[in-house]
């Protein structure tokens, strides 16, 4: 059902449609606004603006709700495994039994990288940043798969996506062993995805490796909440790279760029460093004190979520996985385990988190399973990007299939100074 909602400008009354979503706000369509009034709206950070129409992912914050194409992110975390997640995303449906295993084998056989980017790698420090190296490799994919960069061939587009996926956990996992000076682990087609990649990281030519099925089952869940969260700032980052007609490694290692940001992809880095630096459970009280005053710079971090003012629904998911995983590996008095525990705590009682709506995220608990697991800080955030390649591309292909679709072209408020006259050097005094 379409309304029209009715805007005054200088007297004049201009009418804007009201397009509404199956779930959701409705949006005030304001493409033709500059054309009837001469003026743009204004707002930074894009708060208050729909910048697409999208059927991926969808977010109510204030509930606690995400749901991925309909489905509770917390049923699919409890239930499927990643790559089933995958397939959801990326067509709209869950698989049939026959599906999930054609995929499954697709992606596996996938896995390999040109053997060349091996050369690649060795022109790093070993002391790069993982992340560096995963926007450089990951961009350069181009150079090695030229057969999938068209973007309008629909059956390359499928081949760009399937190799990205199949690909980061080979790429990541060869930025980890560089970093670390060990020899590349080759992906070993008989294990599952989140089971090969753990190997890949892990394993030593020296000795036979074993996946942990908790830790596999532990790190596939991560990848599950990680996987899309709607109109994010790396997702619009590959959106925008998109619309210019990149090719699709191209716009991903574009993502990759602005996940790096510590406001995004590394707060759970960011989270850990917190946890660390508050060290006991007898220091929080002292921490509280520092959030609470607003002439200190320190920041809790891991508590509040820009879009959430609920519990993050991946937090709860997080938690439990996190007592696994530490139970898995006989952690059982993890100081840091502690102090997280102790916050939580304090921030779901305490009127101060209470009021601002402070609640525990994701970022807050997966810092420690993942440092659990033996992967450093370093590499956080690269096992975000190889969890949220899956709904980049997802949202990259709907834009690219989306008829209404234009390059990005965000307006401004400019406030420097007006036009004036070129001054010759010798009269500028």
């Amino acid at each position: 059902m379409s309304s029209n909602s009715t805007l005054s400008v200088d007297n004049k009354a201009v009418e804007l449609p009201v397009m509404e979503g199956t779930i959701g706000p409705s949006v005030i369509d304001i493409s033709k606004l500059y054309a009837q009034t001469g003026m743009f709206t204004y707002d930074p950070g894009f708060t208050s603006t729909a910048a697409t129409e999208a059927k991926i992912t969808y977010i109510d914050g204030d509930k606690g709700i995400l749901l991925y194409r309909g489905y509770p992110i917390d049923q699919l975390a409890e239930h499927g495994d990643f790559l089933e997640t995958c397939y959801l995303l990326l067509y709209g449906e869950l698989p049939t039994a026959a599906q999930k295993a054609d995929f499954d084998y697709r992606v596996t056989r996938h896995t390999m990288v040109h053997d060349q980017m091996n050369r690649l790698f060795t022109g790093f420090r070993r002391d790069a940043h993982p992340m560096a190296i995963m926007v450089a490799c990951v961009g350069a994919l181009s150079a090695f798969y030229h057969d999938s960069t068209d973007i309008s061939d629909p059956h390359q587009r499928m081949i760009a996506s399937m190799r990205m996926i199949a690909k980061m956990p080979t790429l990541a996992a060869m930025a980890y062993k560089y970093s670390i000076g060990q020899p590349f682990v080759y992906p070993q087609n008989d294990l599952d995805y989140t089971s090969n990649f753990l190997r890949m990281c892990f394993a030593v030519p020296a000795e036979e490796y074993k996946v942990n099925p908790v830790l596999a089952r532990a790190l596939d869940r991560i990848f599950i909440l990680h996987a899309d969260h709607e109109q994010n700032a790396s997702t619009s980052t590959v959106r925008l790279a998109g619309s210019s007609g990149a090719n699709p490694f191209a716009c991903i290692a574009a993502g990759i760029a602005c996940l790096w940001g510590p406001a995004h992809g590394g707060a759970n880095e960011a989270a850990l460093k917190m946890l660390e630096e508050i060290g006991t459970p007898d220091r929080i009280p002292e921490y509280i004190a520092k959030a609470k005053d607003k002439n200190d710079p320190f920041r809790l971090m891991g508590f509040g979520h820009r879009v959430y003012k609920n519990y993050d629904p991946r937090a709860r998911i997080m938690q439990k996985t996190t007592h696994e995983v530490l139970n898995e590996l006989g952690i059982k008095d993890d100081p840091l385990l502690d102090v997280a525990m102790e916050l939580e705590q304090i921030a779901l009682k305490d009127e101060y988190f209470i009021e601002k709506k402070l609640y525990p995220n994701i970022d807050f608990y997966s810092g420690i399973t993942l440092k659990a697991m033996g992967f450093p800080t370093s590499m956080f955030t690269v096992l975000f990007a190889l969890a949220r390649t899956v709904g980049w591309i997802a949202q990259w292909s709907e834009m690219i299939e989306d008829p209404s679709q234009r390059i990005g072209r965000p307006r401004q408020l400019y406030t420097g100074a007006p036009q004036r006259p070129y001054i010759l050097e010798a009269r500028r005094g």
